[in-house]
């Protein structure tokens, strides 16, 4: 189930409630009910927004969020899955890669300009399988076109119409034989356009967000490339004809029209590591040269993003006043109130995570869809080898993870990877060599695996 608000409808779908929306994120992020609930009220709003009257939905803009804790607690993972339900643009960006203007680095609008890519991506792919079975039927008739010889003229005395008839007769049987898969091995040649485009020399402290325009939009057709002819497969022509006749049913105009709308009403930015351009000791800036120098510049940069403003993008001028914004850091050194005061007053809601404990771990490697014991199984199952967890081997392991990121860094449920690495590499290398046969992992095989590396806290620092 999924909610999907590219643009306002007279009829509003059913949607899910927060409740429902909470229940969807539980499937694959474990804990962290304040955050979930957070987003899934956010969520909402923008779904009760587009039941408004015009003159109010306008006035109503997203609460963004702030998601205040340690890595590997779920932050960007809460975010992303949101989008995914919510079949929304989504981009995640680190704050610590902007850099204000006059330093080397991004420009802050290129968010919104990656975030508008990523919407013409899916509004294509969309518009692209709409059009599949014309496209689907074009492209056969070319296909045949090509493996078929030139129609044959009517000679003296022939009657025109039973030629065309055997004509007919012919491209019939060979339309059958190419559905069911006879004509393969046979190869066709086929007119490619060259992709390839001249490399050009930007001259240094300039970027592509400052040029701000699209050399290849700007040239038209100059650098569009040539064709050639190649020789490809029956079913790589067949893909190829296919994808060009998608090409030509589906209109770019209405696609980026349509991608900036999506972004406008249902846009999602994750920006990471938002604590990392805070001021830190309660000095502006940060400090006097060096890499702080320009903390509180990047903050003032996006802060007209978060606010609202106009951002001009090839497919259009965009309107950020709607876009939510999650941001999120683990404010170890920093406090959220180390930001700039109008940055902190845009970040109203604020949602403290927390940290992941040993039965977190527990849920996590079993619980989600995409939990790891699920994946390691599901991977060495390709290699014919079963591989099986004991409930008391799934504890251990929890046990160890947890008691590494005790000692060493916390780095939340990303440690459980490197566990898993390092538990599995002995099969992981010899699965293809066991041929068919099943190994249980008990508490035993962890142990032996594990408890040298973890006792040793030195060695741990460096393996796990």
């Amino acid at each position: 189930m999924a909610i999907f608000l590219p643009e306002r409808t007279a009829t509003a779908a059913r949607s899910l409630t927060p409740r429902e929306i909470v229940a969807e994120l539980d499937k694959f992020v474990i804990g962290q009910a304040k955050a979930k609930r957070a987003v899934a009220i956010a969520l909402r709003n923008r779904t009760r927004r587009q039941r408004l009257p015009q003159e109010i939905a306008e006035e109503v803009t997203p609460k963004n969020i702030l998601m205040i804790g340690p890595t590997g607690v779920g932050k960007t993972e809460i975010a992303r899955r949101l989008a995914r339900l919510a079949q929304s643009p989504f981009i995640k960006v680190e704050a610590s890669k902007f850099t204000e203007v006059g330093y080397v680095g991004r420009d802050v609008e290129s968010m919104v300009r990656d975030l508008v890519e990523l919407a013409v991506d899916m509004v294509r792919a969309e518009k692209a399988e709409e059009v599949q079975e014309k496209a689907k039927t074009a492209g056969e008739e070319r296909l045949l076109d090509l493996l078929l010889p030139p129609s044959r003229v009517p000679g003296p005395g022939e009657d025109p119409a039973t030629t065309r008839e055997q004509a007919s007769r012919t491209r019939e049987r060979m339309r059958e034989s190419l559905r069911e898969g006879r004509l393969d091995d046979r190869s066709v040649e086929v007119e490619v356009r060259e992709s390839a485009m001249p490399s050009f020399e930007i001259i240094a402290g300039t970027s592509v967000e400052e040029i701000g325009v699209n050399l290849k939009d700007m040239m038209g057709n100059m650098f569009q490339g040539r064709t050639k002819a190649r020789r490809l497969k029956v079913p790589e022509a067949m893909q190829h004809l296919i994808d060009e006749e998608q090409g030509k049913l589906v209109d770019m105009e209405s696609v980026g029209r349509a991608a900036v709308q999506r972004v406008e009403q249902a846009g999602i930015i994750f920006i990471d590591e938002i604590d990392k351009i805070a001021s830190r000791d309660g000095m502006a800036g940060g400090g006097h040269g060096g890499p702080d120098v320009s903390r509180e510049g990047v903050q003032r940069d996006i802060l007209p993003i978060v606010e609202g403003t106009t951002v001009n993008t090839k497919h259009g001028m965009v309107k950020t006043d709607h876009i939510l914004f999650i941001a999120a850091g683990a404010f170890h050194v920093s406090k959220p109130s180390d930001l700039i005061p109008e940055l902190q007053g845009r970040f109203p809601i604020r949602v403290e995570l927390e940290s992941l404990t040993r039965d977190d771990f527990v849920r996590i490697l079993t619980e989600p869809r995409n939990a790891l014991v699920k994946q390691y199984v599901a991977l060495l199952g390709t290699e014919e080898l079963t591989l099986t967890f004991t409930p008391g081997a799934v504890g251990r392991i929890a046990d160890f993870a947890a008691r590494v990121n005790d000692a060493t860094e916390n780095i939340g449920a990303r440690r459980l990877h490197t566990v898993m690495e390092r538990l599995l590499d002995e099969l992981s290398f010899e699965a293809p060599d066991l041929g068919q046969t099943t190994v249980v992992i008990d508490e035993a095989y962890v142990d032996r695996m594990l408890a040298d590396i973890v006792r040793n806290d030195d060695l741990s620092r460096y393996i796990l």
